[in-house]
């Protein structure tokens, strides 16, 4: 059977621009559709790419599995690390340190989730702390790292886990992967968009040569500035910057280190936060900052200064606002990656939300045309999965006892509705409910939640039932399965050293 019997040639689908949003759609729709349709990907030597997300969580291993991506050829062409966690450091006053880890914490007990448990325990004084109950977590602080199932209890769950990777070589080995498949890459800076007469659609590209790259679909892939959805089709944004005030960036990598910890650090600092990102060849560093706080000069002078390695170059600097496209589909384009938003790299969810775009292109891909239902079935998927993750950002904030101007300012803004209610609803009774398939699940909640130091009142009256005696006994088994669980891992290094480590860096 043809692939479109209706027409003479195979539908176009054009990708402008590359970097990791435009390799990333371009490896996938090369993946699935490359026998259906045509893929191609304009790309300018001269436009360079943000490339500061390094970090990923655990869904990315999804997106490469379902390309067929082998794993350890993987991790070696992009000089990558494992990751288990995100270690929070002073975010809830100078010094205070704790990790929202990937994976489960404790084990259930009936109808009660596990935290219950653990905050009656914690009140009778019979609890560790919430790190004591998870496997990530307690693997992380001991610079730990395997894969599959546990190997000493069979009630432990697998260790879930992400990378930490360069995310220019991500994108030089989906391009090749792409190219593989059909993908046809065009290099060449967009002069002018040229659209449909009669529909208002986008039907070319003109390349500052004069090549005319035509289509039937555009995936807008060209950053912040949104070329075809934002000046093109004029899709409006919505600024969430009162809510998230940071609005600068610098990135700065650093030379390697023999500290590969399995885990992305973020350190709070009086008018933001730093990144530090562990790569087999080098580091990954940044800080993110509120520019009516911290003046340019002062936040590349902290940067530099809170490094663990010398800077392999100048502090990068980077200028953003907090929000989203009000409609990252309109017309015949769908906005992928920054041109779609940005929401700061806190839980380094900016890759994840390129791959749930794309995933949600696939589903949702049109016949002939695209209709208005689908515009704003995808539409109405990207706005509820960035608020959700937007209020999850805040709740960081939100939750703080720092000194600092910026962060009483922070601890005393008003929240969007949906957080005020899942914070009252923590605090009486330490009840966490998740909705829909928003990305965040109970336990990511639950250790922000507890790290911020948001103690509930209660807690479900379940958790009451077992004695005190039988509930330190629970609680005590969970922590000697999981130590001796940890125990026997190989670390982290040694575990890269053995299945991917990468040439330049062995």
């Amino acid at each position: 059977m043809e692939p479109d019997s209706g027409r003479a040639d195979p539908r176009t689908i054009v990708i402008a621009g590359g970097g990791t949003a435009g390799w990333m759609t371009a490896a996938a729709l090369g993946r699935f559709l490359g026998k259906a349709m045509r893929i191609r990907l304009v790309e300018s030597d001269e436009i360079g790419t943000i490339g500061v997300g390094e970090s990923t969580i655990p869904q990315i291993r999804v997106f490469n599995q379902a390309l067929g991506i082998d794993e350890d050829s993987f991790v070696r062409a992009t000089q990558a690390t494992f990751k288990l966690a995100i270690e929070f450091v002073g975010w809830l006053r100078p010094g205070h340190r704790y990790m929202h880890a990937f994976g489960d914490i404790g084990r259930d007990s009936g109808l009660a989730p596990f935290h219950h448990s653990w905050l009656r325990g914690r009140r009778e004084g019979v609890a560790r702390d919430l790190a004591c109950y998870s496997l990530n977590n307690m693997a992380a602080l001991g610079e730990r790292m395997q894969r599959g199932p546990a190997r000493t209890a069979a009630m432990l769950p697998d260790m879930p886990y992400a990378f930490q990777f360069d995310a220019g070589l991500y994108a030089a080995f989906l391009r090749r992967f792409a190219e593989e498949r059909g993908v046809v890459r065009t290099q060449g800076r967009i002069a002018q968009v040229e659209r449909d007469a009669q529909s208002g659609d986008v039907s070319a590209l003109i390349l500052a040569d004069g090549q005319s790259i035509r289509g039937d679909m555009f995936i807008d892939c060209t950053g912040f500035g949104g070329l075809l959805i934002a000046r093109t089709l004029g899709s409006e944004f919505e600024d969430w910057s009162h809510w998230l005030p940071c609005d600068r960036a610098m990135a700065v990598p650093s030379g390697r280190t023999d500290a590969f910890t399995p885990y992305t650090r973020a350190t709070a600092h009086g008018a933001g936060w730093q990144w530090r990102i562990p790569l087999q060849h080098r580091t990954g560093n940044g800080i993110v900052y509120a520019s009516g706080h911290l003046s340019d000069d002062e936040a590349a002078s902290r940067l530099l200064a809170n490094l663990d390695s010398e800077p392999l170059g100048d502090p990068r600097p980077l200028r953003f606002t907090t929000g989203k496209r009000k409609e990252m589909w309109k017309a015949n384009v769908i906005a992928v990656g920054l041109s779609a938003g940005f929401l700061e790299p806190l839980e380094s969810t900016s890759i994840h939300l390129i791959q749930t775009a794309i995933s949600r292109l696939l589903k949702l891909l049109p016949g002939d045309r695209p209709t208005q239902a689908q515009r704003d079935r995808f539409n109405r998927e990207s706005d509820f999965e960035y608020a959700r993750i937007r209020d999850f950002l805040i709740l960081h904030y939100r939750a703080n006892a720092r000194n600092e101007l910026f962060w009483q300012e922070r601890r005393a803004a008003t929240v969007p509705e949906a957080l005020a209610d899942r914070i009252a609803l923590w605090e009486a009774d330490g009840h966490i409910v998740r909705e829909q398939d928003e990305l965040f699940t109970e336990v990511a909640w639950l250790q922000v939640f507890a790290g911020q130091g948001l103690v509930p009142a209660g807690n479900h009256p379940l958790a009451d039932v077992p004695s005190r005696a039988g509930l330190a006994e629970y609680l005590d088994l969970i922590e000697k399965l999981i130590a001796r669980e940890v125990a026997q891992m190989p670390t982290h290094a040694g575990f890269i050293a053995a299945h991917c480590a990468a040439r330049a860096a062995a």
